[in-house]
């Protein structure tokens, strides 16, 4: 059982804050890697930090267990959090403040293998070709990195 899990136990439906680490990952050609559980939206992936954990080892290991995907280095990208990033489950009533913690890598190796058992499915997308199920917080923050990585004249 995971800390999340372990909370829930004690405290019920009632609000919950978590830390997500995030991870834009961009290939040699500029393009955005973006993931989902079949049928969700389209967001960067990410996960829920777990005790004795930092932020860089949870981001590191559910990339590599839900996409087969190592990542060498990454970026702070930013730091997110407020009313915009508040989830509520419907089927269970459960409520979380999400803490977003984004980062930037460029620099990963292996061959990407969404986790068929979770049924994950990944793409990368160019940005301006950015598929139409996306979150749209996730959407407004890509926005924001194109834009950066334009001025460092990386991105198509």
């Amino acid at each position: 059982m995971n800390y999340c899990e372990k909370m829930r136990e004690m405290i019920g439906n009632a609000p919950l804050i978590i830390m997500r680490p995030s991870v834009a990952i961009i290939n040699y050609s500029g393009e955005i890697l973006l993931n989902r559980y079949i049928g969700g939206t389209w967001g960067i992936p990410g996960g829920i930090l777990q005790l004795n954990e930092s932020v860089e080892e949870c981001i590191k290991r559910n990339v590599q267990n839900d996409l087969g995907i190592r990542l060498n280095t990454v970026r702070l990208f930013g730091v997110y959090s407020g009313k915009e990033l508040i989830n509520r489950v419907e089927e269970s009533g459960d409520e979380y403040h999400t803490v977003a913690v984004g980062y930037l890598c460029t620099d990963f190796e292996g061959n990407l293998t969404p986790d068929q058992y979770q049924e994950i499915e990944a793409e990368f997308f160019q940005f301006d070709r950015l598929p139409e199920e996306i979150d749209p917080f996730i959407e407004n923050k890509l926005a924001e990195l194109k834009g950066q990585l334009e001025k460092m004249n990386f991105s198509n």
